[in-house]
């Protein structure tokens, strides 16, 4: 079975944050966040909001989605793009059913053969 998503992020998390040699007490304050907090995150017991991911990364110097990307989970925004995407193939009648499949699954095959940093929308 696979780890949880919050497990991979906060091993993640730990991982980044001893590689800086610092105390979880130290980076929680650079971070914005608790002692407690942070020692649930990395452990994999608590799933960190946005927010407090934008505060950890920002704290490692680093993007919230190199987190992310890292921890093999796509960056919350993301799947409602692809829904959308997905949603519009689905919605258009100007196309036959054996067209928006086929496109859905050119669509999919895409998405997911691109490298991870480029799955966001420019």
């Amino acid at each position: 079975m696979a780890p949880r998503p919050s497990a991979a992020l906060g091993e993640i998390i730990r991982q980044q944050r001893e590689l800086t040699a610092m105390s979880m007490r130290q980076f929680a304050e650079l971070a914005g966040i608790s002692n407690p907090y942070l020692s649930q995150i990395e452990r994999g017991l608590r799933a960190p909001s946005e927010h407090v991911v934008d505060g950890i990364a920002k704290a490692l110097h680093l993007s919230a989605d190199a987190l992310y990307e890292q921890a093999g989970i796509t960056p919350p925004g993301e799947e409602e793009e692809d829904n959308a995407v997905l949603d519009a193939i689905g919605a258009d009648r100007r196309l036959t059913a054996r067209q928006r499949k086929a496109l859905i699954e050119i669509y999919e095959s895409f998405v997911a053969s691109a490298p991870a940093g480029k799955r966001s929308s420019s």
